[in-house]
């Protein structure tokens, strides 16, 4: 069956310490402008059932109303707990993660891939660097001026005031991080501090995860799409690995569908104790799920194209899944639109989820609206659809044991 008119929606969010309210609201923004611009009717309210972080939308497309129910799959919690760490912690995570992907070769082999997402790790190294050598600065500009002033003992005086004024500076860096690096250099350190392997309180989650999609497949729903965005990706795939291996799909129940976006799955299965994830890329790429992922080359913070069960090297002989397409955002937004978000590297990252005021008139054409609010299910929508002829798929990761 490949015709929608209820869906349940299951979105799991990037390293992200944003409240669920955010994807709502962004949705709303976003799906109103998208509707204007194709022509189709889109009206959004609470939560049918007062589920604490979903939504509900009615929609009017190609001609059928689809009622849709959407929720975020909540671990923003354990963002914030990872980002907790102080000023020195977060240095002591840099050179740890820096070392990790470099030592074990992954930043080598990550760069035959896309620079893009490389250079965006690289970033919050140089930022941080740059911000500790300013601090150190501020401490030898104070002592010299002791110095200059009235000898050592002012020297020694003002070097500590210096020092003091250093511990501030970073302090400052850190709480205000308007460039972003903090937060970035912290969320690679979340996925590189176990080498790849998930931490004990995200494979938790990731169980309560698997048990709501579960439910959701014992419901009153023609398709069941889950959606990750980010390194929300390598998480929807484990969840949904788990759930097939566990043989929690009802034989009669609705379509199971997996969309993938912006996915950054090389940053975790290129390390050498990712055993489970690789385990799960290979698993589910094998099995008849339709699973679409979708990225851009002008996402610089995602290894577009790059198809995440091939490059990691562990592709199984009856590979399925995914099929790799493209958003196309030299094609799919306008020239204003792509001027004005010429900067904007984490709107860009984000574009998936947002309206395209320049879609071709193709039914398969992306389109996240149509997607999660159309009447079609994900597999049904891009049969037709062949994968980016651009797409990557030579394994290049030193790690492929599972």
């Amino acid at each position: 069956m490949s015709s929608v008119t209820r869906r349940h929606v299951l979105y799991i969010p990037g390293f992200d310490p944003v409240p669920p309210r955010a994807y709502r609201e962004r949705y709303r923004r976003e799906a109103l402008r998208q509707a204007e611009i194709s022509g189709f009717d889109i009206t959004q309210s609470s939560a049918a059932d007062g589920a604490r972080f979903g939504w509900h939308v009615d929609a009017r497309m190609e001609g059928v109303d689809v009622s849709v129910d959407l929720e975020v799959l909540y671990w923003a919690d354990i963002v914030r707990a990872g980002m907790a760490a102080g000023v020195w912690a977060t240095y002591r995570q840099m050179a740890r993660t820096a070392w990790i992907y470099i030592s074990m070769g992954a930043l080598f082999r990550l760069m035959r891939l896309r620079k893009g997402p490389v250079i965006a790790a690289l970033y919050p190294v140089a930022v941080l660097l740059g911000q500790a050598v300013l601090a150190m600065a501020i401490v030898a500009c104070a002592a010299w001026g002791g110095v200059a002033v009235g000898g050592w003992p002012f020297g020694l005086v003002a070097g500590l005031l210096g020092l003091a004024g250093a511990v501030f500076f970073l302090r400052w860096c850190a709480r205000r991080d308007h460039l972003l690096a903090w937060y970035l250099m912290k969320d690679y350190a979340f996925s590189a501090r176990l080498r790849g392997a998930y931490p004990p309180e995200q494979e938790a989650r990731m169980a309560e995860f698997a048990d709501r999609i579960a439910e959701v497949l014992q419901g009153d729903v023609d398709e069941a799409l889950v959606v990750g965005h980010s390194s929300g990706a390598y998480i929807a795939i484990s969840v949904l690995a788990d759930l097939i291996r566990a043989g929690r799909l009802p034989a009669d129940g609705p379509t199971l569908s997996l969309l993938t976006l912006g996915h950054v799955v090389p940053m975790v299965s290129f390390l050498p104790d990712a055993h489970r994830l690789r385990r799960d890329l290979a698993f589910l790429a094998g099995q008849d799920v339709a699973w679409v992922d979708v990225s851009a080359p002008g996402d610089g913070c995602a290894f577009a194209l790059c198809d995440p069960v091939a490059v990691t090297g562990v592709a199984p002989a009856e590979k399925r899944g995914p099929l790799v397409i493209s958003a196309a955002f030299t094609q799919t937004l306008s020239a204003a639109r792509r001027q004005a978000l010429k900067w904007q590297l984490f709107e860009l990252h984000f574009q998936y989820l947002n309206a395209f005021d320049n879609l071709p008139d193709s039914a398969d054409a992306y389109d996240y609206f149509r997607v999660t609010a159309g009447p079609m299910t994900l597999g049904g929508r891009f049969a037709g659809r062949a994968a980016s002829a651009s797409r990557i798929e030579t394994p290049v990761n030193g790690y492929t044991d599972t």
